[in-house]
């Protein structure tokens, strides 16, 4: 088992392999996996969650792009006939592929920084196949992913994430944790997909767009930030002041916005 902690982190992959016992007991708790679910973790690197996950009984596929890992994991997990070990790149991962058995995913994963953003938006393309997903993420992305409208934090990730999901900022994570330790704090992030969504937009893409467009120039009013897209008897007839900074609007507020977008566009 030693030749699997010779193993360096790879810079380029963003590792930061998690070691700290304390903390890999307390993430497996608020996961609370269970027989017969199906889980799938990203990013297992040398395991430190793969173990606990697989104790629970359910059925774990992982996805690994760091292929110097690949045989260091089937030799210490391959054994388990829950366990399937996926190679390649999770942002181009079909999860799609993983429901056959009809049963929704339960996400898992301790997410490069590099790659996490991109990564939440790929996998909310799939909301409807996830029950819930817990993530290890830089502290800073998940007090934006839970921020309230009013603060600097709140922002394109916020609203989008929040249009689909619930979200939870569940606990920190000191450096120490780590091998080697990143340069920054982390934090654990419960997001889970909305059964009925909250502020559904005619066009989510419209949405997107018009959250885009309003935090490009943040510290700019609505009407000028947005006025490519609506002048301001459209901002006005969406219910909306254009004289409010994108970051003081609610998501319902952004909805409609898109929503009145969307009447405009529609084909008399």
């Amino acid at each position: 088992m030693s030749e699997l902690y010779q193993h360096r982190a790879r810079k380029r992959f963003g590792q930061n392999f998690l070691h700290d016992a304390g903390v890999i007991h307390r993430i497996l708790r608020a996961i609370h996996a269970r027989s017969g679910e199906h889980v799938v973790e990203i990013g297992p690197g040398q395991g430190a969650l793969t173990e606990g996950l697989l104790g629970s009984g359910a059925k774990l596929d992982v996805i690994e792009l760091d292929k110097d890992l690949l045989p260091l994991l089937q030799m210490r997990f391959g054994i388990d006939p829950n366990f399937t070990l996926n190679a390649g790149d999770a942002l181009k991962f079909d999860f799609n592929s993983l429901v056959a058995d009809g049963n929704k995913l339960r996400v898992v994963g301790n997410l490069p920084y590099n790659i996490s953003t991109p990564l939440i938006f790929h996998l909310l393309e799939h909301a409807a196949i996830i029950e819930d997903m817990h993530f290890m993420l830089q502290k800073e992305v998940v007090e934006r992913l839970a921020a309230t409208p009013g603060g600097g934090d709140w922002g394109r990730l916020s609203i989008m994430v929040q249009y689909h999901c619930r979200v939870e900022h569940l606990f920190n994570v000191g450096p120490g944790a780590f091998n080697p330790p990143p340069k920054v704090e982390s934090a654990i992030v419960r997001l889970v997909p909305h059964a009925v969504l909250p502020h559904p937009a005619k066009d989510h893409r419209l949405l997107e767009r018009v959250v885009r467009e309003a935090f490009n120039q943040r510290r700019k009013t609505l009407r000028n930030t947005l006025k490519q897209l609506l002048d301001a008897q459209a901002i006005e007839a969406a219910g909306v002041d254009g004289s409010l900074r994108p970051e003081q609007l609610d998501l319902a507020a952004f909805v409609r916005l898109a929503d009145q977008l969307a009447l405009q566009t529609a084909p008399e």
